[in-house]
């Protein structure tokens, strides 16, 4: 653990109330894969699945999508979203990094439909395909400041 910037493993999550979506990616590569969501209650995850992912991936750094109002002020969820992020850092000591996911649940479900998803998303979330496309948005904001030499935001 501790990679240099540029080379870590990071876990992304993108909360929600019912499921909690994961994926997983090399920094180095700029690659994510979605991994099975996690089931919630209210929003409270079972920490023993985040704690087999952790052994089973070794991250460096969690990424958690904040979801913004389009006025980027915050929402209920982004206080959630925050808290659940701010118990990811607390009960396992990796770096936390919140990224604004905007958009990132209708482009989910936009790829989820051309692959043949029926629209039940309820049933059916789509809850990998968006926190597969937080951590990637997250790779490029890593890969933007770093050719343009500015510090990754803290």
């Amino acid at each position: 653990m501790a990679e240099a910037v540029g080379q870590r493993q990071v876990l992304a999550f993108d909360f929600g109330a019912r499921r909690i979506g994961v994926a997983v990616g090399n920094e180095l590569l700029g690659s994510a894969t979605a991994l099975d969501p996690i089931p919630a209650r209210d929003g409270i995850p079972d920490w023993h699945v985040i704690e087999r992912l952790l052994q089973e991936w070794q991250p460096d750094v969690f990424v958690v999508g904040l979801p913004l109002n389009m006025d980027d002020t915050e929402s209920d969820m982004s206080r959630r979203a925050r808290k659940f992020g701010n118990r990811l850092h607390g009960r396992f000591g990796r770096p936390l990094e919140m990224f604004d996911e905007r958009g990132t649940t209708r482009a989910a479900k936009a790829i989820a439909r051309e692959e043949g998803h029926k629209g039940n998303y309820r049933q059916e979330g789509v809850d990998g395909i968006a926190a597969e496309l937080i951590l990637t948005g997250w790779f490029e904001q890593q890969a933007h400041g770093a050719l343009l030499n500015i510090p990754p935001p803290r």
